[in-house]
């Protein structure tokens, strides 16, 4: 299954990137702040962040890669543990692990993904 998971790689594209998750742990897209909703670039950084299901930090590059033997299922749960972790409402965490897995669908395995608030934009495509 085609995932977006947390990378490193084109870090400093941009001068206001950072990367504070796991190589390679998934990502989700969190919610943004007060301070960020009208500017990505805004002081807090959740506006251009993919938020690491397993660190619970953050990271404004993400990548598709193919995990094998994953499932739907194991998606949908890690994605509702990481959000119980929280202290957040997992009760959508199927239909979030559905839409991530409906933005990925269409891109290469190796994509470089970035956001900008409400968008997901490619960054660069590697070979994996």
């Amino acid at each position: 299954m085609k995932l977006l998971t947390a990378t490193n790689t084109t870090q400093g594209y941009r001068d206001n990137d950072f990367d504070w998750c796991i190589e390679g742990e998934l990502v989700h897209i969190g919610v943004v702040c007060a301070r960020d909703r009208d500017d990505p670039d805004g002081g807090c950084g959740c506006g251009r962040a993919f938020a690491g299901l397993n660190s619970h930090r953050a990271t404004t590059t993400a990548m598709v890669r193919e995990i094998p033997g994953f499932t739907e299922e194991d998606y949908a749960e890690a994605i509702r543990s990481s959000l119980e972790q929280q202290g957040y409402d997992p009760a959508h965490a199927e239909h979030e692990a559905a839409g991530l897995r409906t933005l990925v669908r269409d891109w290469p395995v190796g994509v470089i993904v970035e956001r900008r608030l409400d968008e997901i934009v490619v960054r660069q495509v590697v070979q994996p």
